[in-house]
């Protein structure tokens, strides 16, 4: 995937000026995730497995502090 021609999608729930957010691109066979602050930033890649076993962590209340 290009990331410029990414189509970057960022949480309904990252609103206003003060929010820190990153935005993530997924294709077919690889998901891209960005700082939507900094667009020049570097991105992460990971492979759809990858992505899905981190969502399901994130679900599960894995990563709570």
């Amino acid at each position: 995937m290009n990331d410029s021609q990414a189509r970057w999608r960022r949480s309904s729930h990252c609103q206003g000026a003060s929010t820190t957010c990153v935005e993530v691109a997924i294709d077919d066979r690889l998901v891209t995730v960005r700082d939507s602050k900094v667009m020049a930033s570097p991105v992460l890649r990971f492979t759809l497995d990858e992505w899905r076993t981190f969502v399901r962590g994130v679900r599960s209340g894995e990563f709570e502090v």
